[in-house]
């Protein structure tokens, strides 16, 4: 065996025994992670009985205009509707739990993983919505209050106790239908009956390639010059990479964990300490991560992070945005 065969096989053998490691949950309750988060899955503390944990409660609620503000993530634009007007949409569900667990949803909230919450892409947030299980007729009715699941197999991400009372813990996803419950719903008070026919259970849509290449980067050029940039600006590539790649980098090579928001890159160092500062003064209660100045050479970039995933930074984004009015763009380091 050559010298360049017996390190080919010991590549593989490490990298056979890393995802052996993530294909484990952990945690207590038995079950699936959530199916698509790396290391996610039930916590320590599952309560005893889930079957009497209450569906929320819909009430008209108040949103601020920043989460009516349509947005790209991940190269696919998003419009946020109405919560005025009917919605339904069927497709596959997953869920999320520990990882996420005490962290915060997209428009600043507490997660909980045992509270009758979900994620969706353009839902109100916050606003409520029944979430029937196909071929059983099962439903919850659930607190939207979080964005995503940005990932095109997939239309919403329930909270741990949401998915178990569905049955979806241990298969870790299922095809569901989801209906808005709108404001005129509430005022009649005629949300309690489902509106959903059950539907038979067709098999799963074919996993998303993981792409392996990324175009490169158009030059930076600084604030003064460029402008603005677009807030939440796509990717080429998901959080999946770092569900799928057995390794500690994600598709891109990049290590996971450093995934930036970026407000602004500056040829005055005193102007990005000024939006630094500015930034810290409105965000310092409600996010963990603060504004600092990353600088090389000459050019002085203001970033907020890092974060463990593209999703997390996304849903930061949006609650930063929503508090400041200042867009960002997604950096990686």
């Amino acid at each position: 065996m050559t010298w360049a065969q017996r390190l080919l096989t010991a590549v593989l053998a490490v990298g056979l025994l890393i995802l052996a490691g993530c294909s484990s949950t952990g945690g207590s309750g038995g079950g699936k992670g959530g199916g698509y988060y790396k290391d996610d899955g039930p916590g320590s503390n599952i309560p005893a009985d889930i079957e009497a944990i209450p569906n929320a409660v819909p009430r008209i609620e108040s949103h601020a205009k920043a989460n009516f503000r349509p947005y790209v993530v991940f190269g696919k634009r998003y419009v946020p509707v109405s919560d005025e007007r009917p919605f339904r949409q069927e497709g596959t569900a997953s869920w999320y739990g520990k990882k996420f667990h005490g962290k915060k949803t997209a428009n600043g909230e507490t997660y909980d993983m045992y509270a009758m919450t979900a994620a969706h892409p353009t839902l109100p947030i916050p606003s409520y919505a029944r979430v029937t299980r196909a071929g059983t007729g099962k439903s919850v009715i659930v607190r939207v209050n979080d964005r995503g699941p940005f990932h095109s197999a997939r239309i919403i991400d329930l909270s741990y106790v949401a998915a178990a009372k569905l049955g979806l813990i241990g298969p870790g996803s299922g095809q569901v239908v989801v209906e808005a419950i709108t404001n005129q719903d509430i005022r009649n008070n005629s949300f309690d009956t489902p509106k959903a026919q059950p539907l038979p259970v067709a098999p799963p849509p074919a996993p998303a390639p993981v792409l392996t290449a990324q175009a490169s980067p158009a030059p930076e050029q600084t604030q003064e010059a460029a402008g603005v940039p677009d807030a939440l600006a796509a990717l080429s590539h998901n959080d999946d990479a770092f569900a799928s790649n057995p390794g500690p980098s994600d598709a891109s090579g990049i290590a996971a964990g450093q995934v930036y928001l970026q407000f602004g890159a500056f040829s005055a160092r005193h102007t990005a300490d000024t939006l630094a500062t500015e930034l810290n003064a409105q965000i310092g209660h409600t996010e963990t991560n603060q504004a600092y100045v990353d600088s090389t050479g000459e050019l002085h970039r203001v970033r907020v992070g890092p974060y463990p995933s593209r999703t997390a930074a996304v849903n930061a984004a949006m609650r930063i945005e929503q508090r400041t009015g200042l867009p960002s763009s997604m950096a990686l380091r």
